[in-house]
């Protein structure tokens, strides 16, 4: 029987996807991105499910991948990651003040909050978010189907236009390798961020 032909329709449909991301948003991320290097300021990513992981890769990739060998390194920190932390606030507050209440006391004015959420409607994400914008702190949403509340509350909104999880979370993972790969070239002077035998 074979899948080929259900093979080809989720492959077309990423494709399609992709071919509407709006480029400008992504531009003005990195633009946020890169001036957290001037203001030595931090970056908090968080996610749900899948979009923890994708907020880990993140953090992984432009703390190791991009800021090696850089006199000034960026400063991602994932609040997904910390299983201890964000278990006790969900157990002793809520779930949906896993990540707000990592934020308070914390977050500064210059530093970026970027939010990762299919739906856009996760409330612990949106939680931290609203905190974030009650203290000014820019916030970059990535999100899916019709971006939610996510895609309403960010200063910059990188929407994955699509009905669909999956497509969604390949769209954002892609977004952490297209920005790193862009910006890797563009602060490092090198094209090609993995040479042969490296991880």
């Amino acid at each position: 029987m074979g899948y080929q032909e259900q093979i080809r329709e989720y492959i077309e449909l990423e494709k399609s996807v992709l071919d509407k991301l709006d480029v400008d948003a992504i531009d003005q991320v990195l633009e946020m991105i890169v001036q957290t290097l001037d203001d030595e300021s931090m970056i908090y990513i968080f996610g749900n499910g899948g979009s923890a992981v994708t907020a880990s890769h993140f953090q992984n990739d432009f703390n190791k991948g991009l800021s090696e060998g850089m006199e000034r390194k960026f400063k991602f920190c994932c609040l997904s990651d910390n299983i201890a932390t964000v278990t006790a606030i969900a157990n002793d507050i809520g779930y949906e003040e896993v990540y707000r209440e990592q934020l308070r006391g914390r977050l500064k004015s210059r530093d970026i909050c970027i939010a990762i959420s299919g739906s856009g409607n996760s409330t612990n994400i949106i939680n931290a978010v609203e905190y974030a914008r009650e203290l000014g702190v820019k916030v970059i949403g990535l999100s899916g189907y019709d971006g939610g509340r996510l895609k309403r509350l960010a200063d910059v909104s990188v929407h994955v236009p699509v009905m669909s999880m999956q497509v969604t979370e390949d769209v954002h993972m892609i977004m952490d390798h297209l920005m790193m790969s862009v910006l890797y070239k563009s602060l490092c002077g090198i094209s090609h961020i993995r040479q042969e035998g490296q991880t």
